[in-house]
């Protein structure tokens, strides 16, 4: 949807940036990088009161994933 009230110098640069220092760029140029190591998670809000921290949800998971390899080896011997 686009803004009815967009006027030109709505789109220009500040007076202070140097455009001869802007050249050069390359888009995208760390995204390989930085999706490698980041693993970000919305949570939704009622789930973020129970979990203040980043600590508490891996150890809330870590928790869950034993559970979840205890019960898988219970039905191999089981079945």
């Amino acid at each position: 949807m686009k803004n009815k009230n967009y006027t030109k110098t709505d789109n220009e640069l500040r007076a202070e940036y140097d455009l001869s220092q802007l050249h050069g760029g390359a888009r995208g140029k760390y995204v390989q990088r930085f999706n490698e190591g980041t693993n970000l998670v919305l949570i939704a809000p009622d789930v973020a009161k129970v979990f203040p921290s980043d600590k508490a949800v891996n150890e809330a998971l870590r928790l869950l994933m034993k559970i979840a390899k205890t019960q898988v080896k219970q039905r191999v011997h089981l079945g």
